[in-house]
């Protein structure tokens, strides 16, 4: 583990001195090293997510695939969005935009007296250690994320963005990041608001976010596997999740005779909380992907990235 830190720290400080630092003095922006250093760490991460994805989840994809790859072009839009999320272009929009307000909002609410939780002393001697207070955050989180999940297939605004993410036909393990941009602002605000809420570090929320998404990668593979009776409700695995991604299946639930948004399988790590909430789907089947509007009455959500976030804004506003 020492090692891994360690190695990790060198290439954060390498990428840092050679890159990042002179550009940042180039820009004029010296004042900002501090964050430039914090986003070097997460430029490091997301390379290091890349190359787990080329070299282990690629050839397994070429190994155990569902369906033939016929829209090259698509995926190469998603491989788009994994970039722009993983090298670090959506969190320097970010701290641009918005992380200003952010700290400016939490110094209010810190002044009101707004306490931070620390979840990872509710157990003296167990869960403040590193890897039993990792683990609670890990599950907080995960809770966190079911339900801003569901709430993105049960609110026709929300929905609206969402199904952008829904409308690729040709899954791979590049779809993760495959997200309209609004919709990737707001969850990612309410996860850094739950962070400071209960105490997470500034290392532990990089691990965290690093976890899941490289496992978001593996689960969105065009990858026929499934990890068996005990492991598939231990784990979200590829084919937990191509069930909710399924035409007509995983953004639908069906009321009194109708269809509605819905679902099922909204578990981002833990499969858990749809076992708990009555929203697992074990069937073992590779459906087709996509969204059923989008193949039945030729809906269209773009085939390219401007297009894409234009048709989710139109969506937004009821015009398309």
């Amino acid at each position: 583990m020492d090692f891994l830190l360690d190695s990790f720290a060198w290439l954060q400080e390498t990428l840092y001195e050679v890159v990042v630092q002179p550009i940042a003095f180039a820009a004029g922006q010296g004042h900002l090293l501090e964050k430039a250093y914090e986003g070097t760490g997460w430029v490091v991460v997301g390379l290091l997510q890349i190359a787990v994805m080329l070299v282990v989840i690629g050839p397994l994809q070429r190994l155990w695939p569902v369906d033939a790859q016929t829209h090259a072009k698509a995926v190469r839009v998603d491989v788009l969005y994994t970039l722009i999320h993983r090298l670090g272009l959506f969190k320097l929009g970010m701290f641009f935009t918005l992380d200003y307000a952010f700290e400016q909002g939490w110094g209010v609410l810190r002044g009101m007296g707004w306490p931070t939780l620390h979840l990872d002393g509710l157990w003296p001697g167990v869960t403040d250690q590193a890897l039993p207070g990792f683990l609670l955050y890990l599950v907080v989180f995960d809770f966190v994320h079911y339900w801003i999940h569901r709430a993105q297939h049960q609110s026709n605004t929300w929905w609206a963005l969402h199904s952008l993410h829904h409308a690729q036909r040709q899954m791979t393990m590049w779809t993760d990041n495959r997200n309209h941009l609004l919709d990737d602002i707001v969850t990612s605000l309410i996860l850094s608001t739950v962070a400071v809420l209960i105490g997470v570090g500034p290392g532990q929320f990089v691990a965290l976010v690093a976890i899941s998404q490289l496992s978001e990668n593996f689960q969105h593979a065009n990858l026929r596997v499934w990890f068996g009776r005990i492991g598939e409700r231990l784990w979200v695995s590829p084919r937990f999740h191509r069930r909710h991604h399924s035409i007509g299946i995983g953004h639908e639930s069906h009321s009194q005779g109708r269809t509605v948004l819905g679902g099922s399988n909204f578990g981002v790590l833990l499969p858990w909380w749809d076992m708990l909430f009555g929203t697992a789907d074990f069937q073992l089947r590779y459906d087709p992907t996509g969204v059923r509007d989008q193949v039945e009455q030729g809906r269209d959500y773009g085939s390219g990235f401007w297009a894409q976030q234009r048709q989710g804004l139109l969506r937004l506003l009821g015009r398309a």
